[in-house]
């Protein structure tokens, strides 16, 4: 099953027609992800595999359907969610994200400017004029003996520390599943990535769009969160449907909606897998913009969004060079997790 991207596009005539043929010819697929996990046969879970990595090769965007979250647990997390970016301003800046070597924490809304660009006065310049509207809590692995997660009070926040940390272990088992799938696309062993992911560096990342006037979208630059592309392995998304996500065909360059679809996953490639793989899969630019709503005949305004994604990167300390059967010559040299991720961070926040 495919789904064909729409696009809004203000021209006319044939340049119009022109932009609509191309932007239909971008599909992101739905997988069936149950043909994977219930499998009776290697060869059955390869056709699923192979699935998968034919569309990381071109559009780098799936939607994954029977992927084992069952939709209460999602619809809680969500719920929870809503919870915490209702408490009071101050209570949550106590919780303030501090340090990209901890990526935990609240981030209140201008903080961040997510780009594609590396250059921190670059960064600093579209931040200050045109910053990402929207507020997020970083969550990650509750162990790190260094870097503790920032937790709300119990009695401010009921049940959400437990909520969260049974989500990111659910993630994080699905991650483990796709990557065994990606590997056996690639042509190598099933397992191949088991050990290189299992200290789950990963970070839940809740999302929350307040409502604003379309108005103050309009300028030069700005939109709900900028256009760029995430920095790890895969990206699971879990999305509302009031929809805004944006995903750029890579042939037009063109941004067309990835249309939310019940009961399914957004799952992209990130940076880290796209240099895994030798630009084998595809790490996609995408973007969020939503949708307006009238509210009188002169003015709209954009409603609330939330959304939830669960970053997933490959061990801190795992070297990221090109992987067998991904090309004979390497196009980028061997750099670790650690040091990546933590350079794209100090960019987008300090």
């Amino acid at each position: 099953m495919f789904i064909r991207a729409s696009v809004y596009v203000r021209s006319f005539g044939l340049q119009r027609r022109s932009f609509a043929n191309a932007a239909a010819n971008f599909r992101i697929p739905v997988i069936d992800f149950s043909k994977f996990r219930t499998a009776q046969s290697d060869v059955e879970k390869k056709e699923t595999a192979d699935e998968i990595v034919s569309a990381f090769k071109n559009s780098g965007f799936i939607y994954v359907s029977n992927h084992g979250i069952p939709e209460d647990t999602v619809s809680n997390v969500f719920r929870k969610s809503a919870e915490f970016f209702k408490m009071p301003t101050d209570v949550k800046a106590q919780l303030a994200w501090e340090d990209p070597r901890s990526n935990r924490g609240y981030v209140q809304i201008g903080r961040e400017r997510v780009t594609q660009s590396a250059d921190a006065d670059e960064i600093l310049a579209l931040r200050e004029k045109a910053p990402d509207f929207k507020e997020s809590m970083e969550i990650g692995r509750d162990w790190d003996s260094v870097w503790e997660n920032q937790w709300p009070e119990e009695s401010d926040a009921p049940g959400f520390k437990k909520t969260m940390l049974n989500f990111f272990q659910t993630c994080h088992e699905l991650h483990v599943e796709m990557m065994r799938s990606i590997a056996l696309g690639l042509d190598l062993s099933e397992n191949f990535f088991d050990r290189k992911i299992d200290q789950q560096c990963h970070n839940l990342r809740l999302l929350s769009y307040p409502p604003i006037k379309r108005a103050l979208l309009d300028g030069d630059g700005q939109a709900r969160a900028g256009s760029h592309s995430d920095y790890g392995t895969l990206t699971l998304l879990f999305q509302p449907q009031v929809g805004g996500l944006e995903v750029m065909d890579p042939q037009t360059g063109m941004f067309v909606p990835a249309t939310p679809i019940p009961s399914t996953i957004v799952i992209n490639v990130g940076d880290l897998l796209a240099r895994w793989s030798n630009d084998v899969l595809r790490s996609t630019l995408h973007r969020v913009v939503s949708p307006a709503k009238m509210i009188s005949s002169a003015e709209t305004i954009t409603p609330a969004r939330q959304s939830i994604a669960f970053f997933s990167n490959p061990n801190f300390d795992t070297v990221i060079e090109c992987l067998p059967n991904c090309g004979n010559e390497a196009r980028y040299p061997p750099i670790d997790t650690k040091t990546y991720i933590v350079g794209r961070l100090t960019a987008t926040y300090m």
